[in-house]
């Protein structure tokens, strides 16, 4: 399922729909963004090593990322997951994903220091 198109350019993160997915509770709202940038980090470590079960470690963390509006780590962890489903995952898509990852986290690490 794609992203919704109206994503905003100016963030990684759609800050209105983690705002209507954490019913506007800013103690729920860091919680989960904390909770997401911990997920990441720990997932991609995972998926380096290219495991048996990358696919759905790839499909969690595009869950995860739809959830907070993190919708480019999404759409690379949607790539990432087709990829290896189909037996032709590269190097390339897990950079691109990390790449989403890293932007997701600069927004994150400002949302969380304001």
């Amino acid at each position: 399922m794609p992203s919704p198109p109206l994503v905003p350019e100016s963030g990684a993160i759609d800050e209105v729909h983690l705002e209507r997915m954490t019913l506007g509770d800013k103690s729920l709202e860091r919680e989960v963004l904390t909770l997401f940038s911990a997920q990441t980090e720990r997932l991609l470590g995972i998926l380096a090593n290219w495991p048996a079960d990358a696919a759905a470690l790839a499909h969690t963390l595009k869950g995860s990322a739809r959830a907070i509006g993190a919708f480019a780590v999404a759409d690379a962890a949607a790539e990432l997951e087709d990829a290896l489903r189909r037996g032709n995952a590269g190097p390339e898509l897990l950079a691109a994903l990390g790449t989403a990852v890293d932007h997701a986290r600069i927004t994150i690490d400002d949302r969380l220091e304001r």
